[in-house]
C-alpha cells in the first residue's frame, strides 16, 4: 500500500477519535487530547492530499470517519443498533473502497519534494 493512502487511513482513525473527543470532553486534559489529535488527524490528510487526488483523499477520509464514528457509537456509547445505519455504512464503504480503486495512484514529478 501506498505510504499516503496509509496516511489517509491514519487520519481517518484519528478522525473517530476526535469526533468522540468533541461530543464527550470535559476537561482540559480530554480537550487538550481532541485538539492534539484533530491537528494531527488534519495535517496527516493535508499531506497525503498534496500527492494523491485530494477529492479522493477527502472522500475517503471523511467517508472511513464517519463509519467508524458509527461503529464506536453503537460499540462504546449504547447507541441504538440499527440494521438500516449498517446497511447505509455498507454502501458508504463499498463507494469510498470503489473510488479508491478507480483513482489512479501515479505521483506527478516533483510532487513529493
Amino acid at each position: 500500500m501506498n505510504r499516503n493512502w496509509l496516511k489517509v487511513f491514519v487520519a481517518a482513525f484519528l478522525e473517530v477519535i476526535w469526533v468522540i473527543g468533541l461530543a464527550h470532553a470535559f476537561d482540559f486534559w480530554t480537550w487538550s487530547g481532541t485538539i492534539i489529535t484533530l491537528v494531527i488527524s488534519n495535517y496527516l490528510m493535508i499531506t497525503a492530499a498534496q500527492i494523491l487526488p485530494a477529492g479522493t483523499v477527502y472522500t475517503v477520509f471523511v467517508g472511513l470517519g464517519t463509519a467508524g464514528t458509527i461503529v464506536a457509537e453503537i460499540i462504546f456509547f449504547a447507541e441504538p443498533f440499527k440494521w438500516e445505519k449498517i446497511l447505509l455504512i455498507v454502501i458508504l464503504l463499498i463507494g469510498v473502497i470503489g473510488l479508491k480503486s478507480v483513482t489512479d495512484n501515479r505521483t506527478e514529478e516533483g510532487a513529493e519534494s
